[in-house]
């Protein structure tokens, strides 16, 4: 992240090139505070943040003091080879020194109008620069606690402001006996009340714009994260109702075993009157349209059907069917009937009393023949 630090200068010169020359004392360990919006945590009020020597005094961090930008007040991104002629003033000198519990290092202010800022008053400096903030509650070793603390230091310029957060004791030049008035504490008009969370807290009223701009940044960006996730719920419901209804369609073609049982019997009920019809028919991986169009076809030949409906065939189905059951077989007839006679006798016993009876009769039948 990206913060701000107020920097100590020591005596000051101009030298006769007008070039304002002095050092500063810079980037002192021990707790700060910072505006929550500051420092990343828009729910907090202000954050107590620690800086231990061990990461302000590392040559990493040394390293990135040596010769860096001096701006007039802190521009709105970092200084860089594209953008210095636009924002640079000046520069900080080579060597960086540890000084007690501060950083020493020379600065050399190059710019006119910078200049003649810094005389008329500009005096305070704050040092931008990037740092990884470790969220985590401890206590200083002076008693002070923290919710977060320091690493990974890295300094990109130093900018001349009107007030620097430590505050007077700060500034370009505190030997100038020309400029003596006393930093101006904050009045109510400085300041503005803001609601954060469930604490309405004051700040500077020059800092309210931002915070309020950003909580209006996060309520719309959760707006946004519950209208998606509404709409997500939406696209999983209907997609469960698609998959319900998928479900009711499929049992909907579930055979009862009754249902089965018919579908079974009506299947080969027609496959034995196809056989009928049209003997030489296949049946076998057909459907029951395509076995009566076959059937059919097998009779009548293509050109009858040719442009035909469903329902056309059906019905020559129909009629070929009712046909065919009409021929009777007669051999069939035979084996299941027997051979009748004429006359027929019903049992051997009338059989012998016809005989009979035509043998006594049979004088009668001579005498009228002879006659």
């Amino acid at each position: 992240m990206l913060i701000t630090d107020t920097v100590t200068l020591g005596d000051v010169r101009v030298n006769d090139a007008g070039y304002l020359e002095t050092f500063a004392h810079t980037a002192r360990t021990g707790v700060q505070q910072y505006l929550g919006i500051e420092a990343g945590r828009p729910d907090l009020a202000m954050v107590n943040v620690y800086r231990d020597e061990r990461e302000v005094f590392s040559r990493r961090s040394l390293d990135t003091f040596s010769k860096i930008p001096i701006t007039i007040d802190h521009p709105p991104t970092g200084v860089n080879s594209e953008n210095w002629r636009k924002f640079a003033v000046g520069t900080t000198g080579e060597e960086v020194l540890r000084d007690g519990e501060r950083l020493k290092i020379g600065l050399k202010i190059t710019d006119k109008a910078a200049v003649e800022a810094v005389r008329a008053g500009k005096r305070e400096l704050s040092v931008g620069y990037s740092t990884e903030l470790v969220w985590e509650d401890g206590v200083a070793p002076d008693g002070t606690p923290f919710q977060a603390r320091q690493t990974n230091i890295i300094a990109d310029h130093i900018a001349i402001v009107s007030a620097g957060r430590a505050g007077p004791q700060c500034r370009i030049g505190d030997s100038w006996a020309t400029v003596s008035e006393p930093k101006k504490e904050p009045t109510m008009a400085d300041l503005t009340t803001v609601v954060v969370g469930d604490s309405a807290v004051q700040i500077a009223a020059s800092d309210a714009t931002k915070l309020e701009a950003f909580k209006a940044s996060m309520k719309q960006s959760l707006a946004d994260a519950e209208t998606k996730h509404a709409d997500d719920l939406k696209a999983k419901d209907a997609d469960l109702a698609k998959k319900d209804a998928e479900i009711d369609a499929l049992k909907g073609k579930i055979l009862s075993d009754a249902d089965l049982d018919k579908r079974v019997k009506a299947r080969a009920d027609l496959i034995a009157t196809a056989g009928k019809i049209a003997k030489d028919v296949k049946t076998a991986g057909l459907s029951d349209a395509a076995i009566r169009k076959a059937v059919v076809t097998a009779k009548l030949g293509d050109a009858a059907l040719s442009g035909k409906s469903e329902a056309y065939i059906d019905a020559r189905f129909d009629i070929l069917a009712e046909e065919a059951s009409k021929v009777v077989d007669g051999f069939k007839a035979v084996i299941e009937g027997g051979v009748r006679p004429t006359n027929p006798v019903t049992d051997s016993a009338s059989a012998y009393q016809a005989m009979l009876d035509r043998d006594r009769s049979a004088w009668q039948t001579a005498g009228k023949q002879e006659a």
